[in-house]
């Protein structure tokens, strides 16, 4: 009987099958956040403008990770969600401030991934309109 402390050979094929919990994680925010599509609209948008305005190596970086930011945070929000669902499922104030700071990560990620995108694509808009 192996004891806890004893850690696990390396093993490729372990590692390649603990994927599945990551794919499966991915299956539950697709599923369970409807923001997230909303967040995918305009992501996919700015990549459409990034193709239309021709954008720099760097800016599409900034972008790509712009886009990336907002994603990663709003799943962040849901799996604190999911867990403070199942941990405090009656109404606790703790619970609720844990949730809305969850959100706001959100929304500073929004905010700034918005900034980003104004620096990028504002001058190229004015440009082509005056």
């Amino acid at each position: 009987m192996q004891k806890i402390s004893e850690k696990k050979r390396f093993s490729l094929i372990a590692r390649l099958n603990s994927t599945t919990h990551a794919f499966r994680g991915l299956g539950v925010f697709v599923k369970t956040t409807h923001n997230l599509w909303v967040h995918l609209f305009f992501g996919g948008l700015a990549v459409y403008l990034g193709y239309v305005l021709i954008l720099s190596p760097i800016e599409w970086v900034m972008i790509i990770f712009a886009i990336g930011f907002v994603i990663v945070t709003e799943a962040m929000n849901t799996a604190f969600e999911i867990d403070i669902d199942l941990t405090s499922p009656t109404y606790h104030p703790y619970a609720r401030d844990t949730k809305d700071v969850a959100a706001g990560a959100v929304a500073i990620a929004v905010i700034t991934s918005g900034i980003v995108g104004l620096i990028i694509f504002l001058p190229k808009i004015l440009h082509l309109m005056f």
